[in-house]
């Protein structure tokens, strides 16, 4: 029940979902004063979150800082946390996607000695049952041992399908094989807040390696501080993700 409840509030906290409410709700009013109230809370709800300055600043002040690896340092296992893949019905082949930097990540930090063991955390988020076969945490398994890691070195959680499950399946992974700390947790810059309170509420302390950073610390120049960015939605839409996630996570005591 909890993951399906999740999956509506997803829909009902991202912004450009707001705009369109108000718009139809404006576009269906009888009344004129409500038409318009309602016409110009879609604006000014449109203007504030297609400005790509406002977020850029909210999401630099939210996501992780870039981790610089040391000399010699080594942590037993990396825990990679997918959602950087997608399946074909169609064809039958899976792909990444966007954040798929965490998978670049973690191979690099393998091969360079960082990570001894690797522990590939995702099943499948649907909610469609047809759909829900294909196990992300397989398709990444396959593609981390052919960029030549052993299989032996590849621990997998096929079955999670949100970030509580992550940390639950891990740490029962973790602790089955009795795998001594430290641990490095690899996800996207803005997945590290949310993710390090569950894994610690589950009892498994890590070290942040955030990557996939979805804003760099560029200036933007004058135009693009008044343009609205259809851009800016999407970042919207994981501040809100996270945030609120967080949030829904400790009222319900996990995290």
């Amino acid at each position: 029940m909890f993951f399906i409840l999740s999956k509506i509030l997803l829909f009902l906290i991202q912004p450009f979902n707001w705009v369109l409410i108000l718009t139809t709700l404006a576009f269906l009013s009888k009344d004129q004063q409500k038409r318009k109230k309602r016409g110009i809370a879609a604006l000014v709800v449109f203007l504030i979150f297609s400005n790509a300055y406002l977020i850029q600043r909210i999401t630099l002040y939210w996501q992780a800082k870039e981790k610089e690896m040391k000399t010699g340092e080594q942590y037993e296992a990396g825990i990679l946390l997918t959602g950087f893949a997608a399946f074909n019905i169609k064809t039958g082949k899976a792909y990444f996607k966007g954040a798929s930097d965490r998978f670049i990540q973690t191979a690099r930090l393998y091969h360079q000695g960082h990570i001894k063991k690797i522990i590939v955390s995702g099943g499948n988020s649907s909610i469609i049952k047809s759909r829900q076969k294909w196990k992300e945490g397989d398709f990444v398994a396959e593609q981390l041992q052919q960029l030549g890691i052993p299989e032996k070195d590849i621990l997998k959680d096929n079955q999670s399908r949100n970030t509580h499950e992550n940390g639950l399946f891990s740490k029962r992974i973790i602790d089955s094989l009795q795998i001594p700390p430290p641990y490095l947790l690899i996800t996207s810059a803005t997945h590290i807040p949310r993710a390090q309170h569950v894994f610690n509420k589950v009892g498994l302390t890590t070290t942040a390696y955030p990557c996939h950073f979805t804003v760099i610390d560029n200036p933007i120049d004058f135009p693009g501080v008044l343009m609205p960015s259809l851009e800016a939605f999407d970042l919207w839409n994981t501040f809100m993700k996270e945030n609120v996630g967080l949030l829904m996570y400790k009222l319900t005591g996990k995290a």
